[in-house]
């Protein structure tokens, strides 16, 4: 059992409030006692012990990242620069590029992998959610070298992985694979699309849930189809996760027909949603309509910000740093007041925020797990706006330190 205090830690009190308004956060300089991964106590005198002490200095405490949404399996991450190619048919241009793209990138897939993580790791980030291809094309040797990697980093975060059918469940025919898998890693069983890309929505929604059923598994659906056809979709998932018994276990990623409904029809979909505790992952991309974070949030939905890919065949954009996201998301809706902006903070920390909302101390606690990180900002509302960067990640009270050395670029 390893016992330190980190001394000289910046942590949020309360709001300052001018005329009724909040106006700024009040922190003080405190130190925390680390003791079997705990969080043990928390004092402002300075500890006149003999117990290592490891110096903050200065810098702000706030609880680590979660990255809700990647694809570490297929990027170009790692090695040398490569753009996309111009789309022609959409998404299937994507998924004919796959067919000969994939087998290419599988020797080199663990390893990009890994370089992935250590990206994570450096924008503080201690959860991953990765889908993962499971198809005809690659099999399950994707998932293989997924695994594989993740497990390397088992003592520094913790994840998931989502068995993801990128070519179509039924399309391709992989429902035996996606049954495989759940029995080789994956954790959640994936889907995308059941209307154009299955062209089938109730079986292959049906499907779906009948394998996460037979593991006892959650589901987290890609569903980028817009408008009303999106939003008939969203209905019927929640009605086959509440005859499932799956309530609070299913996730919409992208959901990008959130961002195309207005009025009653946005808060029928809403009530709806909320009743099976959905929650909704997002990229909050910016040459669409964007869903309406805020209002999803307003009314209970839980919403999580993810990057998707990290320059890969889909796009050349992503960084792996949720802070830089999160600031996007807050510009995006001109959440540019100090609660707005604080509040922002936990759409990447999976809810955690430092202070609720009548501005009370709810983190870092006695007995509360030592996962967190250090930034360099005077307050979580400064981290966001100004893009924080972080100077220290800690899991389970252990500093995360690099596993891999700087290395020529890997050759896809």
């Amino acid at each position: 059992m390893t016992t330190y205090w980190l001394t000289n830690v910046r942590l949020e009190k309360g709001f300052i409030k001018e005329n009724e308004r909040i106006s700024g956060t009040e922190t003080e300089i405190c130190h925390l006692k680390i003791e079997d991964e705990k969080i043990a106590e928390i004092t402002n005198i300075f500890p006149n012990i003999e117990e290592t002490q490891v110096d903050a200095c200065n810098q702000l405490l706030l609880p680590s990242l979660r990255d809700m949404h990647i694809h570490i399996d297929k990027t170009y991450y790692g090695g040398p620069w490569k753009a996309c190619t111009p789309l022609t048919k959409g998404i299937f241009t994507r998924l004919e590029e796959e067919k000969e793209l994939l087998p290419k990138l599988l020797p080199t897939a663990q390893e990009r992998a890994e370089k992935m993580i250590e990206l994570y790791l450096k924008n503080g980030h201690t959860h991953i959610r990765t889908h993962c291809n499971v198809d005809p094309v690659i099999g399950l040797k994707n998932l293989e070298a997924t695994v594989n990697a993740l497990k390397k980093y088992e003592d520094v975060l913790t994840y998931e992985i989502v068995a993801f059918p990128q070519h179509g469940l039924l399309k391709s025919d992989s429902v035996q694979l996606i049954r495989d898998a759940m029995k080789n890693g994956a954790t959640l069983v994936g889907g995308v699309d059941p209307a154009t890309v299955d062209r089938n929505i109730e079986k292959s929604l049906y499907t779906i849930f009948d394998i996460a059923v037979e593991n006892n598994k959650g589901v987290d659906l890609h569903l980028h189809d817009p408008n009303t056809l999106g939003a008939f979709t969203f209905e019927r998932m929640a009605q086959y996760t509440k005859e499932a018994g799956l309530k609070g276990r299913a996730t919409i990623s992208h959901a990008n027909a959130l961002g195309d409904l207005h009025g009653e029809e946005l808060s029928d979909i809403i009530t709806i949603l909320k009743d099976q505790e959905i929650d909704i992952t997002t990229t909050v991309p910016v040459n669409r309509p964007t869903i309406p974070i805020p209002t999803l949030d307003k009314f209970g939905i839980q919403v999580s910000v993810g990057h998707d890919s990290i320059t890969d065949h889909w796009s050349p954009f992503g960084t792996g740093n949720t802070i830089q996201k999160l600031g996007i998301l807050a510009e995006r809706f001109r959440l540019s007041d100090e609660y707005s902006l604080s509040k922002t903070l936990k759409f990447g920390t999976g809810g955690v925020t430092p202070l609720n909302e009548k501005g009370e101390r709810v983190w870092p606690k006695i007995g509360d797990e030592a996962t967190m990180m250090l930034v360099n900002a005077t307050c979580s509302a400064e981290t966001v706006a100004r893009r924080a960067s972080v100077e220290s990640l800690y899991f389970k009270g252990k500093k995360v330190e690099r596993k891999l050395e700087e290395s020529n670029p890997v050759q896809v």
